[in-house]
């Protein structure tokens, strides 16, 4: 009877500071074995979202102390952060990559030339999950929704936190509490969850976006839709992500905003770019029209901020508003967000992996968007372009 192959992943501990994530949660890996994968886990890389050792090995994946063993014996790693995503903590793990090897991970390669370079020049295939094209087929694997929703969820913790109020409507013997009024700008996926999570507290939301196709979303969650009257033209790129837009758009957006801003206790900001600063929406002036102890939440605050005053993780008071910049959300709310971006993780792999062997169709949009780095090269158009490479350059297809 012919043995059946398998290909050996591993997974080593996050290092980022305060990533609390892991690439594969236990429960997955009779699912990885089942799909032709066997896993080398590092010991404790799962302990900070609350999985153990002995759960790994109890579900059949190996445990080895070494960190360097777990690159040495896998054809594939599987991590939440690659060197892109991680520049400093990651440079350490550079040497123990092979060529012919598979990276899966985040790796922010739109801002991260330098490290792209380095994986292309150790011979390894780089996978960026952020790269994945918004097609029906690649919803499974999609790790930057999972992720926003996680991080929609908890800005509206943060939120009614902060906020010195409570967020529902009370009928009390000591007389009427009125409910919060929360803004959100964006609904995308975190903004989406951020309606429906404030919603569930009891508060009263409104929220705006550029494209008015999301209004009937929004309308389902139980937020009322902000009306501006502003030409978005063309506000996705036809990968399904936002499109830069002028300065003139976002002037007169600011302008339009305003008051809808200053009638709100809270506001929650997703509005990003991918690649770029993101734009800001809320000036130093809207912020002082906002009433005394008003929060913002600015969920792009590791790209410059939608609020010009925000400061990445810091919480700051700017004449008695409260805003804050959290970064990287999901990472407070490690299992869920691990046990997610694993299903997606798991999801892509069997993507490529058949019979027990990768298979890379370059024919396939998903993997020929995500695919950054092969045979020495970076084969990416998208960043062949940014990077100001020859597209002309022969490249291997094989």
């Amino acid at each position: 009877m012919e043995e059946t192959r398998t290909i050996t992943a591993g997974v080593p501990r996050e290092t980022f500071p305060d990533e609390n994530r892991v690439a594969v949660v236990a429960d997955a890996v009779p699912l990885y074995k089942k799909a032709g994968i066997s896993l080398v886990i590092e010991s404790g890389a799962g302990l900070r979202a609350g999985i153990p050792d002995d759960l790994y090995l109890s579900k059949g994946a190996e445990i080895v102390t070494e960190r360097k063993e777990v690159f040495e014996r896998s054809r594939v790693i599987l991590q939440v952060r690659g060197l892109g995503a991680n520049p400093d903590q990651g440079k350490p793990d550079l040497e123990w990559f092979s060529s012919q090897q598979l990276l899966v991970s985040f790796y922010e390669p739109l801002t991260a030339e330098k490290e792209v370079r380095s994986m292309a020049e150790k011979g390894v295939s780089v996978f960026a999950l952020e790269m994945l094209p918004r097609i029906t087929r690649a919803q499974s694997m999609d790790a930057l929704s999972s992720m926003a929703t996680v991080a929609g969820y908890k800005a509206v913790l943060l939120a009614a936190q902060t906020l010195p109020k409570m967020f529902p409507l009370l009928m009390t013997a000591a007389g009427t509490v009125s409910p919060a009024h929360v803004f959100v700008i964006g609904a995308g996926v975190a903004g989406l969850q951020a309606i429906a999570t404030a919603r569930r507290l009891g508060a009263v939301v409104q929220a705006y976006d550029v494209r008015p196709a999301v209004k009937e979303q929004v309308e389902s969650l139980g937020a009322r839709f902000v009306q501006m009257e502003i030409d978005a033209g063309d506000a996705e790129t036809k990968g399904g992500y936002a499109r830069e837009m002028d300065e003139s758009f976002y002037h007169r957006q600011r302008e339009l905003m305003t008051r809808v801003v200053a009638e709100n206790d809270v506001v929650i900001t997703t509005a990003a770019v991918p690649g770029k600063k993101a734009p800001v929406l809320i000036t130093s002036e809207m912020v002082k029209g906002m009433r005394r102890g008003s929060v913002i939440i600015d969920l792009v605050a590791e790209r410059g901020g939608n609020c010009e005053l925000t400061q990445a993780d810091r919480r700051i008071e700017v004449d008695g508003v409260i805003i804050l910049g959290p970064v990287n959300l999901p990472a407070t709310v490690p299992y869920h967000a691990s046990e997610m971006y694993s299903r997606n993780l798991l999801t892509f792999m069997k993507h490529l992996v058949k019979e027990g062997e990768i298979k890379l169709d370059m024919e396939d949009e998903i993997t020929r968007e995500t695919l950054l780095t092969r045979d020495g090269e970076i084969v990416n158009t998208r960043l062949r372009e940014l990077y100001g490479l020859d597209k002309n350059t022969e490249r291997s297809e094989s």
